[in-house]
């Protein structure tokens, strides 16, 4: 199954970091979310865009993830030459994740 058939996400960006957000559909799926889309997992899926550290917030008490990716957009969003400066295609790569 993939990600997306459970959550959805949203981004966000600063300067040369992407925030990820992942929001299950249900709030049942909040812990299966937190045990199953490690840091570890985000890293390797995307490995080839996302060069820095990410780091995971856990945030139960609205029942989402957030995964800030630093080195992320390729210099930065007014430097940047990437396609997308902003990233916002992230979060669907994120979604993309088999569970």
């Amino acid at each position: 199954m993939k990600l997306h058939q459970i959550a959805h996400s949203r981004a966000g960006d600063k300067g040369n970091t992407s925030t990820l957000s992942l929001i299950p559909f249900d709030a049942k799926n909040y812990e299966f979310l937190c045990e199953k889309v490690t840091v570890e997992r985000v890293k390797e899926h995307l490995k080839d865009i996302v060069s820095g550290e990410i780091v995971r917030y856990e945030l139960p008490n609205i029942s989402s993830l957030l995964f800030v990716c630093q080195d992320a957009l390729l210099t930065g969003v007014t430097t940047s030459l990437a396609i997308d400066t902003h990233g916002k295609a992230l979060s669907y790569a994120l979604l993309e994740i088999e569970i």
